[in-house]
This record gives structure tokens, C-alpha cells and sequence, in this order.
């Protein structure tokens, strides 16, 4: 059985001979353009994907594909509507970065909290050796302890956050997405602005979720709260987050995501270099373990395929 590899450089610096012995013959390529697709893919039986997409019009012309790994959890670059009219089996990779990114959520709560970044700057720029005693304080520094910890989104990710907070003795809230129906145990999303010290969003982008953290809802925000998004760019307008920071209704804010990935065209956020906001390149779901977990679950897929069972079929 023949496969493609269209885009491995996230997963480059891991072992892939497990994954390559499931195959006579793979085809591993760092980056694939759109253009590039349909020839790479000639005559492969199983395409593994990350980003690249995988068409109705690729999938016209090649009559060998018969499974579409892709390796991540989202499967809009696939035309599922087209594997499906063509038998095309396509699974994806779930839940494999959760302690990632719990991890990498709490690394910017507690940063931001104790200012480690801003103190980290200001030690190596020379400020201690000028501070009239011991220490110097320039920044902030708050206790997450009896804070209370917003919640919108509450699947693996947002439960994984959620069970961290007790160790640092926060309150934790569960959002309703605004207009939903407020369920048991949970607050609508007026009251999950109004209450919570820190927000932490765990929802998919949707229609619904576009620009939810807009200039109007930010206002509503607890003064002085911070924000934390490692969900998707988009669901936060980047413009009236800056304000939000610039003007103090927010003390802070980080963000793993951007609304354009990677910024080629720059960005407000990376533009201002607001103190108050960290910034990292998606990188909260990549840990080697993480990762290698991907091509674990890749391994299993290919596997079953081959025993004619589904496993993580998204067809």
C-alpha cells in the first residue's frame, strides 16, 4: 500500500518508522502547495495531511485513494462531501494535545499574574543593578488564589483548565455562549464577563463565535480581568482587544492564535507589543509527547484500515 505524506513539518523531528512500515512505498514531502497536490497523490492509496487540502477535483483524479489521515483534529480542509460520493474513508487525530494546552493555558495565567516576563526583560536590561534596595517592583504581581476563573467551552480542553484551578484556589465558572439557554451549573455569558478575573475561551470558531470577544462584550469585562486564548483567532477582535488592553479594562490578555496564520502581512497586536500581552505562534497544542501521540494515532488508523475497522472515522 502506497502513501503520501503532504505536509510533515510539524512532526519532522519525531520517529516515523512505525508509521512508515505500515506501507511498501511513502512519499514524504515538508510543505505541498495547492497546485502540487494532484501530482504527489498520483497512484497513493492513503494521503496523510495536516493543513494541505485534499479537494473534490484531487479526489477526481485519483482513483488509488482510498484513506485520508489527517493529522490534527480538524477537518475542514477535507471535501468530506466528495470522499463520501467516492468511498473514501477519512479519519482524524483527537484529544492528543490536551495536557498540552492546559499546560501551556496556565504557563500565560501564571505569567501574566506574576509579570515573569516583564521582570525577565527588565533584569536583563540592566534595571536591578540601578533598584535603591533589594528588590524592585515595576510590575504587578497577583495571587490567583480566591480569583474566579471563566470558562466558554467546556470539552477536553476547557475541562483539563478547569481541573487545574482548585490546586491554585480559584472559583471556576462555566459560560454559555450568548443567547443559548442557561444550563444547570452554568452562567450566561453577560455574567461570565461580569464575574470572571480571568476568561479562558475553549470554543470552536463558528459563525456564532466570530468576533464573540468584541469591542462591546470586552467593555463588559470585569475591570482589570485578563483574557486567555489558545481556541482559535477570530473568536477575539484583535482591534478592540488592543484598546481593551491600552485603556486598562483589561490587565492582561494572551494569545496562542492569530486571525491570519502565520501574520506574513503583520498584525495589530504584534504591531503595538502591548507589556500586557503575551503572544506565542500556535504553539500550545505541540509538545513532543503530543505530538508523537498524532503519529501513535495515525499508526492505529492506518492499522485498522487495513483490518477494515474504523477508528476516528470522521467517514
Amino acid at each position: 500500500m502506497k502513501a503520501v505524506i503532504l505536509d510533515l513539518e510539524s512532526l519532522d523531528d519525531l520517529d516515523l518508522s512505525v508509521l512508515k512500515n505500515e506501507f511498501s512505498a511513502v512519499d514524504v514531502y515538508m510543505a505541498t502547495t495547492a497546485v502540487q497536490v494532484e501530482q504527489r497523490i498520483t497512484g497513493a492509496e492513503v494521503v496523510i495531511t495536516n493543513k494541505v487540502p485534499v479537494n473534490a477535483a484531487v479526489m477526481a483524479v485519483s482513483p488509488a485513494l482510498k484513506l485520508i489521515c489527517v493529522v490534527a483534529t480538524g477537518t475542514n480542509n477535507i471535501d468530506l462531501d466528495a470522499a463520501r460520493i467516492r468511498g473514501i474513508a477519512v479519519s482524524n487525530c483527537v484529544a492528543y494535545g490536551v495536557d498540552s494546552v492546559v499546560q501551556h493555558v496556565w504557563s500565560m495565567i501564571l505569567a501574566l499574574h506574576t509579570n515573569v516576563l516583564n521582570y525577565d526583560r527588565a533584569v536583563k536590561n540592566g534595571d536591578w543593578g540601578e533598584a535603591t534596595q533589594f528588590c524592585m517592583l515595576p510590575f504587578p504581581i497577583r495571587e490567583l488564589s480566591g480569583r474566579t476563573l471563566g470558562i466558554l467551552g467546556y470539552g477536553n480542553l476547557g475541562q483539563g483548565v478547569a481541573s487545574v484551578a482548585a490546586a491554585f484556589g480559584m472559583t471556576v465558572i462555566l459560560g454559555e455562549q450568548p443567547g443559548a439557554v442557561v444550563r444547570e451549573g452554568r452562567v450566561s455569558f453577560a455574567d461570565l464577563l461580569a464575574q470572571s478575573d480571568v476568561l479562558s475561551l475553549h470554543c470552536p470558531l463558528t459563525e456564532a463565535t466570530a468576533d464573540l470577544l468584541n469591542r462591546d462584550s470586552l467593555a463588559q469585562m470585569k475591570p482589570g480581568s485578563m483574557l486567555i486564548n489558545c481556541a482559535r483567532g477570530g473568536i477575539v477582535n484583535e482591534p478592540a482587544l488592543l484598546a481593551a488592553l491600552a485603556s486598562g479594562q483589561l490587565a492582561g490578555a494572551a494569545t496562542d492564535v492569530l486571525t491570519q496564520e502565520p501574520p506574513r502581512d503583520g498584525n495589530p497586536l504584534i504591531s503595538a507589543r502591548p507589556d500586557n500581552l503575551i503572544i506565542t505562534p500556535h504553539s500550545a497544542w505541540a509538545t513532543r509527547e503530543a505530538r508523537e501521540r498524532i503519529i501513535a494515532q495515525t499508526v492505529e488508523t492506518v492499522q485498522g484500515f487495513k483490518r477494515g475497522e474504523a477508528i476516528r472515522s470522521v467517514l
